[in-house]
């Protein structure tokens, strides 16, 4: 079994194969980061679920997406977290924290608590990657473009 299909997501859930690998490769580093820091069952669960169902609509058509979080002010692709925490709240969750980790971790949030603030590292080995290779991308980008 591999270890997206091992990965258990709501029924409602829209996320492809890909998407589903990449879900447990941030659950099993997140798990591993909480049992490093030695964090209480409670906190190690919270960061779990948080991993696991931050991209579970990814995958969902935009009018899904728009059905729970009709904010126009959210743009398409930022949809998918804030239509995961409020489906999820709908059914009952009541963890603010996995909330909002779930609502903000592709943009982040300054209020975040411990369990947000975790998603914020998703992002960072991309941030610093491209910024390392930010002169051979330009260089890519516009090679052919100018006349010799």
């Amino acid at each position: 079994m591999s270890a997206a299909a091992s990965i258990e997501l709501p029924p409602w859930a829209a996320a492809s194969e890909k998407r589903r690998a990449h879900i447990a490769r941030v659950t099993a580093l997140i798990e591993a980061w909480a049992e490093a820091m030695a964090l209480a069952a409670d906190a190690r669960a919270a960061w779990r679920d948080a991993a696991r169902l931050h991209d579970a609509m990814r995958d969902a058509p935009v009018a899904e997406l728009r059905r729970w979080c009709p904010d126009p002010a959210v743009p398409d692709p930022l949809l998918h977290g804030p239509a995961v925490a409020a489906r999820l709240a709908s059914e009952g969750e009541r963890r603010a924290d996995v909330l909002e980790a779930i609502r903000w971790h592709t943009i982040g949030r300054a209020e975040w608590a411990r369990t947000a603030a975790t998603s914020v590292v998703f992002l960072l080995p991309i941030v610093i990657f491209t910024f390392l290779v930010r002169h051979h991308l330009l260089r890519g980008v516009t090679f052919g473009a100018v006349r010799r």
